[in-house]
């Protein structure tokens, strides 16, 4: 999957040699952009959580799988909403700690976004 990632420990994720600091998301171009965790902070006190609000800002048309690293320890979760809002979409998630979801990243091919929170 490009772009490819490189590595990740907490606070940090290094994609094609860029250090990011900051929880992220890989849109279906490729293009790399900061999470906007402030859309579920508001309502749930936490980004460690993935709100319908913020479901939305992430959602591309056309992604058939959003690939979340949930954290180095896998503490983010998505809420009831945010999974209906997947589904209705026919965009598959698949959730797993980011050291995993990286290689899981890496080994896809296809129309697939991400999401990487970097730290818990």
């Amino acid at each position: 999957m490009e772009p490819t990632i490189d590595s990740t420990t907490f606070g940090y994720i290094t994609i094609q040699g860029t250090t990011y600091e900051k929880d992220i998301i890989i849109r279906l171009n490729g293009e790399i952009k900061k999470r906007k965790k402030k859309l579920s902070k508001a309502i749930y006190g936490t980004s460690h959580k993935l709100s319908k609000e913020e479901a939305k800002h992430v959602y591309e048309k056309g992604a058939k799988k959003l690939i979340i690293g949930s954290g180095q320890q896998g503490v983010l979760t998505l809420t009831d909403e945010a999974v209906d809002y997947f589904q209705k979409k026919g965009c598959n998630i698949e959730i797993a700690p980011t050291p995993e979801a990286i290689q899981n990243w890496n080994r896809q091919k296809g129309q697939f976004i991400g999401l990487f929170h970097i730290t818990c």
